[in-house]
């Protein structure tokens, strides 16, 4: 059962009463539906509302409330946000359990009569395991790259994407017909940052086959090039009838001779 603190906001009042009466902190917390990394948040977001039972908490739809989203310079989901009145104390984008953690506990400790020891205590003991934080990263990363036979890490979506280099490599993707899946790094920089570090690839895009990373646009333009692309990808990922890619144009036939 849901703490009474935690509040599914559905009127944007409720919000604003809450910061201008109250002299405490209230800990807002951005979510979407269609981004399942939010899943993990709102079940730490549940349980620290018990621990600090005087500090009220708010799940905000972040595309619901654009208004709020945008007075909190919401970019991604998920993100939490602590405020006083008008005035932001404390952030965490994306999922980090223990910044999280930390950063609640070094907010909100001192209206729930945590003693600063103890917020302490709770901040070091959620800060110990990176190592298990980062296994755990790392297993969402290794899921997400096997969710689809073909998997490209963009900026946007697949039908908006929002920057140059993603917006090349999903038409050249669609002209070949190749079916594939996608993720949009905009929402999550936990896997922006993560995935980085866990293929050893700095920048992005990213394409992916059969949980292997190919590389980014330079290699899916050599490998177009040589003809290697197509061989790589899975036959089941490739359309029955692919899209037509665009053929030199062939040489005007001469003229006859007068």
């Amino acid at each position: 059962m849901a703490a009474a603190n935690v509040i599914q906001l559905e009127d944007e009042a409720v919000l604003r009463a809450v910061l201008e009466k109250s002299d405490q902190e209230a800990v807002l917390f951005f979510w979407a539906d269609w981004a399942e990394q939010c899943a993990q948040v709102d079940a730490v977001i549940s349980d620290l509302a018990l621990k600090y039972a005087k500090t009220q908490f708010f799940k905000i739809e972040a595309e619901r409330f654009e208004d709020i989203s945008e007075a909190y310079e919401i970019s991604a989901v998920p993100t939490v946000v602590v405020a006083k009145k008008a005035t932001i104390i404390g952030r965490v984008d994306g999922v980090n359990v223990p910044q999280l953690v930390q950063q609640i506990a070094a907010t909100c400790g001192a209206a729930n009569g945590i003693s600063a020891a103890a917020a302490a205590g709770a901040a070091a003991t959620a800060a110990a395991s990176p190592a298990d934080y980062k296994q755990d990263l790392n297993t969402r990363l290794k899921g997400l790259i096997e969710r689809a036979p073909v998997m490209v890490f963009i900026k946007g979506t697949a039908a908006q994407p929002r920057c140059g280099f993603s917006k090349k490599i999903v038409g050249l993707l669609n002209e070949r017909g190749i079916k594939y899946g996608y993720f949009d790094i905009l929402t999550d920089d936990q896997v922006r940052q993560g995935l980085k570090e866990y293929s050893d690839w700095p920048t992005y895009p990213q394409l992916y086959i059969g949980g292997e990373l190919v590389g980014g646009l330079d290699i899916v333009d050599e490998l177009i090039a040589s003809g290697e692309l197509m061989g790589m990808i899975p036959k089941d990922s490739v359309a029955t009838v692919a899209p037509a890619v665009p053929a030199p144009a062939a040489p005007a036939a001469a003229a006859p001779a007068a």
